[in-house]
């Protein structure tokens, strides 16, 4: 039990009325009077708590794409759509061989970029969306990734976590981007257990994270995701985050 007094679950604690109760009616009491003591924590106490713990442990934090230019970047996070940053990694090196700059990629048709992209997830459709963003930022910004997120989604295969990525990563503006690991790693903690989309969470993470902290908080939370909070099995034992987790301080009732 999760309780400063041990004695709250002593039957001598209880009014009369509820010494007659059963165990199970008891153990519904232990953890309603839980939940409650958890959303006493303020939710500023909370992010503190988590900001705290990586600026501990994980001080220096970036993103695991490899690149070498604003263009390069965003070739590789539309290619690591529900892709892994490591298959990423090994398409590219001759992906920027081939097309070492966006002037030379809108040269190429999606067919000729198909080649090199095949081994990732979704190649027909990325090969156009590469092919639409690299003739987009020639023609419209003069081969120039712009650091506006508005801008940034105009781009043929940009969405609002690419965008953000970009403008975070490239241009160290206050964005945060929401995919699947920060999503279910905020949701877990406790950051953001009501929200139902990306865009819920990351207003969340924007209101209470400052701005100099956003960009080194995005990818504490896709590193913590990526590694520790597993989806399928999270590596609790390894976390030093369970001491305030709701995920796990929920699994771990007794």
């Amino acid at each position: 039990m999760y309780f400063d007094n041990p004695s709250i679950c002593n039957t001598d604690a209880i009014p009369l009325y509820l010494q007659s109760c059963k165990s199970k009616l008891i153990k519904q009491i232990a953890n309603s009077i839980f939940q409650i003591s958890f959303l006493i924590m303020k939710k500023k106490e909370l992010f503190e708590k988590v900001i705290e713990y990586f600026q501990a442990t994980m001080p220096v934090a970036e993103t695991e794409l490899k690149y070498s230019s604003p263009y390069q970047l965003m070739v590789a996070v539309i290619l690591s759509a529900q892709c892994t940053d490591k298959r990423v990694n090994m398409i590219t090196p001759a992906l920027f061989k081939a097309y070492p700059t966006v002037y030379d990629m809108a040269k190429a048709t999606p067919d000729e970029i198909f080649t090199y992209i095949k081994s990732c997830s979704y190649p027909n459709n990325k090969a156009k969306h590469l092919a639409g963003m690299a003739m987009t930022l020639v023609n419209i910004y003069g081969g120039t990734v712009p650091d506006d997120i508005d801008e940034l989604q105009k781009i043929p295969g940009v969405g609002r976590k690419t965008a953000n990525v970009i403008a975070s990563v490239v241009y160290n503006k206050p964005h945060i981007a929401v995919d699947t690991h920060v999503f279910r790693v905020s949701a877990r903690l406790g950051l953001s257990p009501e929200s139902k989309t990306p865009l819920q969470t990351e207003l969340i993470l924007l209101k209470y994270i400052s701005e100099d902290l956003r960009p080194l908080a995005h990818h504490w939370l896709i590193l913590h995701g990526r590694y520790t909070c597993l989806a399928r099995k999270p590596l609790c034992e390894k976390c030093g985050l369970t001491n305030i987790c709701q995920y796990f301080l929920s699994q771990n009732q007794t």
